[in-house]
């Protein structure tokens, strides 16, 4: 895996809790995760508030990093994702109480309309190696072409490509043994 000078730098002061990792990493990778985060909630100021609060995890949990496990991006992009997520549940279930009604229809839905043997497919993407689960969660969850997640995820398009091949065949295992 090869570091970038910049992400050596900020490394180093991320592991030092030097806060001048806090300006590089913004400069260097904001747009980037406002991007992603953006995708994710469609909403500017629910995003805004994600950003920071991902530069704030990131800050909180900088011991936790290990570039032997995965690219700074891959780290920042994983944190910013999770928190884009909590954020859009959060300001959804604000803003968008459930409307409770005197009869429910909910047990006279019919069932065969849910394919129940791909409820749980999250959590089988779960089960994959990083990697993997990395490149279907953009291509699949956020809806990235393979360009946009080749982009985003700053590896190459053949890379995305593989490693979606893969993924799917691991998943394929799972589902039709």
């Amino acid at each position: 895996m090869s570091i970038t000078p910049t992400e050596k730098k900020i490394i180093e002061y991320l592991q030092q809790g030097d806060k001048r990792a806090l300006n590089l990493l913004y400069d260097n990778y904001s747009n980037s995760l406002y991007g992603v985060i953006l995708k994710i909630t469609v909403n500017e100021e629910v995003a805004q508030d994600a950003l920071q609060e991902t530069f704030v995890k990131v800050w909180k949990n900088a011991s936790k990093y290990d570039a032997s496990k995965a690219k700074l991006f891959t780290w920042l992009f994983r944190i910013a994702r999770n928190t884009a997520i909590d954020k859009l549940r959060s300001f959804n279930n604000r803003y968008h109480k459930e409307v409770q009604i005197d009869t429910s229809n909910v047990y006279i839905l019919p069932t065969t309309n849910f394919n129940q043997d791909v409820m749980d497919i999250k959590e089988h993407v779960g089960r994959l190696e990083e990697k993997y689960q990395i490149v279907l969660d953009a291509l699949f969850f956020q809806g990235m072409t393979q360009q946009e997640a080749s982009d985003e995820l700053d590896i190459p398009l053949g890379t995305v490509k593989s490693r979606l091949k893969i993924g799917l065949r691991e998943l394929k295992k799972v589902y039709n043994p």
